[in-house]
């Protein structure tokens, strides 16, 4: 902690608290989870009144009035060691799970982890993505999956995380990631280079969640041997796709037709996962998104899964849960 913010602390609760030391073996989690600043500490501080002080060393002391807001941020504190532990990550969003979840359900969120080998670890943050991550893991009971919402509810980043560790174990020949290339009109002809370099910058979100699950380094040689292949919806017609992972991305921007098309492109032991907002098409108004409708033919087919996230998934900025919020709120007064 800096001293002024110690200083600010003792003039606004003059009174000496007990205070409990924790102590951990590895100084440098320790500074992972007090954050950049002590940003993380100062979090939990704010939403349990205690005070927190991580002097070095691997400790945190924790002081307060009452033995019971000891015990809480004890039981925070521990959990958020063991998530670093896992090699899982530690940052703001991380720490209001936590805060929010009882050890129960804490428990049940660790059994939804998708790690995937030589690269990063992935943990539920809310019940509907351990909903999402126990459909992806779910290779006996369904072979596609929809994860439908907002903006920054992992739709895409655990899907992709998921694709990656199939292809790490070897459970899948190759991990196929397809978008609709919107803006371009699915007519990429003219744009210079190879299939993939005309793809690349509809795809820029699905890289970096690639690269964030299993290294750039892992990543570059999966691509170079072709096990991670990228491709425009337009150019799935007539393929079928057996042994892979097929990720279907922004699938709101695919028409009817489409989103038929690339659906039944689904071949021998393999699994598709369709992530998109229907609330967001970028389709001109005369070409209804084909999302809705598959979402509502499907439903209820044994085989198939259907996660819908709402605002109370938004894991990003907590800015991003306000603006979905606002934005729902004007659809809904029906103003333009």
């Amino acid at each position: 902690m800096t001293a002024s913010r110690n200083s600010r602390s003792r003039q606004t609760r003059p009174r000496k608290d007990p205070v409990e030391t924790l102590h951990f073996d590895d100084a440098d989690r320790v500074r992972l989870l007090a954050g950049a600043a002590d940003r993380h500490l100062i979090l939990i501080e704010e939403e349990l009144g205690v005070r927190l002080a991580a002097p070095g060393g691997g400790q945190i002391q924790v002081s307060a009035p009452e033995p019971r807001l000891r015990l809480e941020a004890k039981r925070i504190l521990n959990r958020l060691y063991s998530r670093l532990e896992h090699q899982m990550s530690c940052d703001e969003a991380d720490v209001r799970s936590v805060l929010h979840h009882d050890d129960a359900e804490a428990k049940a969120a660790d059994s939804t982890v998708i790690r995937v080998p030589r690269g990063a670890s992935f943990m539920a943050r809310t019940p509907k993505q351990a909903d999402y991550i126990r459909a992806l893991n779910d290779t006996a009971g369904c072979d596609l999956i929809f994860g439908v919402g907002p903006a920054g509810t992992g739709k895409t980043l655990l899907a992709v995380a998921y694709g990656a560790a199939q292809l790490a174990m070897k459970a899948a020949d190759r991990l196929i990631i397809t978008r609709p290339a919107v803006e371009a009109g699915e007519k990429l002809g003219f744009l210079p280079g190879d299939l993939a370099e005309k793809v690349d910058p509809y795809l820029l979100p699905v890289w970096d969640a690639l690269s964030d699950s299993l290294g750039r380094t892992q990543m570059e040689k999966l691509r170079e041997d072709k096990r991670i292949e990228v491709a425009p919806l337009a150019f799935m017609r007539g393929r079928t796709l057996n042994r892979a992972i097929v990720i279907v991305d922004e699938a709101q921007n695919a028409t009817r037709a489409q989103m038929r098309m690339v659906l039944t492109r689904l071949g021998e032991g393999s699994r598709m996962i369709v992530t998109g907002d229907p609330t967001q098409t970028d389709l001109d108004h005369r070409q209804p998104s084909g999302l809705p409708e598959a979402l509502d033919i499907l439903e209820g087919d044994k085989a198939v899964r259907i996660i819908r996230f709402d605002r109370r998934d938004v894991v990003r900025h907590d800015l991003v849960g306000r603006i979905v919020d606002a934005y729902e709120k004007r659809d809904a007064d029906g103003k333009a």
